[in-house]
């Protein structure tokens, strides 16, 4: 049985209390009530009298349940405990005639927010209870959250720290490798772009580096998917446009939406270290770093981004290094910051720029990226806010 006080004439936008009693007295639950009308004349009450009928009335919108110790059908903390658990996202306070200081201490430990002795109360002490228990329970529940969103945060850390790729690099001898990795989301270690070295078996030297089209968790997903999948190829002996053509139908099963393409850029040293096949597929051209200067490499050949277009072709592009380079491929993050006030993008011709003055400052590996990174988020006037994902391979005075 449940008896309710409505306030009257109260608008539906009013901010009042919405309370429930549980109380087995009429006496006291009316005595209560008066009490409370006192200071909190824009209240709602329900009245409960058994434990079952509490179940009933523990609506979402209840803000404090006030319970007594002595019920029907539950007696001393299993009445307070029964509440607790059918209402864990209500604040609770606990109201009774027993004046025991032990027995407060235990209710408190229980979970209620606080615990009052019916005839030492009066309607100020009363109303100020209630508020304080909401208060509290509320700061409870904020901490709570955070602590749950901060271990979610540190295990989400792990997690995404744990799908960065480790180079698989068993004898690479005079070969310099550098990586930088950035993702464009707050907050975050992983994003669209990917990146991995493999060297397999007969020496060859297979880098990838890659960007799925778009931002957020399921770009980011997509992208280790399709990391572990050339990874999973290029050790099973795939390489060329063999491994492309699987590539780009793995991406075509697991993307979600047929606009989603992915390019990539893939380099095969050769074992000696002197001469690279190198695939695009819709990737910007990578720099190549001698002691002549910095170079793009051409534009041709290269082929479209995975999954565009079905059954096509990506030609490789046969570069000699010689015994002193360095090789920068890398996502278009890097250049599509602006330059300035207006629309202008740093673009290729700016990358390049940088890239040449750096060199004639002698840069070399770690320097030389980090300082192409600063110099481009300079002259963008902020952090870059898309994803970059860098990878630096390199021979002799490049390292």
């Amino acid at each position: 049985m449940t008896l309710t006080h409505e306030p009257v004439g109260l608008p539906e936008s009013t901010d009042y209390l919405r309370l429930l009693l549980v109380e087995d007295d009429p006496g006291d639950a009316f005595l209560f009530q008066e009490l409370l009308r006192e200071t909190e004349p824009d209240v709602k009450v329900s009245v409960a009298r058994t434990l079952a009928d509490a179940r009933a009335a523990l609506t979402p919108d209840v803000q404090c349940v006030i319970v007594d110790l002595s019920l029907p059908d539950a007696d001393g903390l299993d009445a307070l405990r029964e509440v607790l658990a059918a209402a864990p996202h209500t604040a609770a306070l606990v109201l009774t005639g027993l004046d025991d200081a032990h027995a407060g201490v235990a209710a408190v430990a229980a979970g209620a927010q606080d615990y009052l002795v019916k005839q030492n109360v009066d309607g100020a002490l009363l109303s100020r209870a209630i508020r304080y228990a909401i208060e509290r329970h509320r700061a409870d529940r904020s901490e709570k959250q955070l602590v749950e969103a901060r271990a979610v945060e540190r295990e989400n850390a792990r997690l995404e720290r744990g799908l960065l790729p480790v180079p698989i690099l068993t004898d690479a001898g005079e070969l310099g490798h550098l990586t930088r990795y950035r993702p464009g989301r707050d907050g975050t270690l992983l994003g669209g772009d990917f990146y991995d070295t493999v060297q397999t078996e007969d020496g060859v030297v297979h880098a990838v580096v890659g960007d799925v089209s778009g931002h957020g968790a399921d770009e980011a997903s997509l992208g280790v998917r399709l990391r572990m999948a050339w990874r999973t190829l290029v050790l099973a002996g795939h390489t060329g446009e063999d491994l492309l053509r699987t590539l780009d139908t793995v991406l075509t099963y697991e993307r979600w939406s047929e606009e989603i393409f992915t390019t990539l850029c893939m380099v095969a040293l050769d074992p000696d270290l002197r001469r690279a096949r190198i695939w695009r597929a819709g990737h910007p051209r990578p720099l190549l770093f001698t002691p002549d200067g910095v170079e793009p490499l051409p534009g041709e050949p290269c082929g479209p981004a995975l999954g565009v277009l079905p059954g096509m072709e990506w030609p490789a592009a046969e570069v000699e290094l010689g015994d002193d380079w360095a090789l920068m491929v890398y996502t278009d993050g890097l250049v599509e910051g602006l330059v300035g006030d207006g629309s202008a993008r740093l673009d290729l011709s700016g990358l390049v720029r940088l890239a040449r003055a750096a060199h004639a400052r002698g840069q070399r590996a770690a320097p030389l990226v980090d300082g192409l990174i600063e110099e481009a988020e300079r002259l963008n006037g902020a952090p870059l806010s898309d994803d970059l994902a860098v990878l630096l391979l390199s021979r002799g005075e490049g390292r």
